[in-house]
Formats: C-alpha cells, structure tokens, sequence
C-alpha cells in the first residue's frame, strides 16, 4: 500500500495472473525516479523477498523516512 501511496500506481502489474505471481515472488519492480533516496531505500527494505533481510517493524519503525 506504500508503495501504491508514494508511487501512484500497485509496484507488480501484469494482465497475464500467472506473470503478476512470478513478478511478486522475484520482487521484480522498479522505483520511480522522484523518490526521495529515504523513501526508495525503506520501500526496497519492505519489499525484499529474502525474510531475513526484509524490514520488520522495529526496523521500520526506526527508518529515517518513517520518522
């Protein structure tokens, strides 16, 4: 929702289901160029597809951009 919120558009679009579920599962998006480098950074955190190097909510809650 983040991503959706700062962004403007959802981070994974495609019309074919089977392509969005590969998308979402290889954490394949790219961030606009008119985020800030705090905001791109925390979203990259966020959505990282390895759950030992994705943000939980004590590194979220002490990120810069959250703040």
């Amino acid at each position: 929702m983040l991503y959706a919120m700062v962004c403007g558009f959802l981070p994974f679009e495609d019309p074919k289901t089977s392509n969005l579920y590969k998308k979402i599962l290889a954490g394949d998006y790219k961030l606009p160029k008119f985020l800030s480098q705090d905001c791109a950074h925390f979203i990259s955190k966020i959505l990282n597809t390895d759950p030992e190097k994705r943000y939980g909510i004590e590194e979220i809650r002490g990120h810069p951009w959250f703040k």
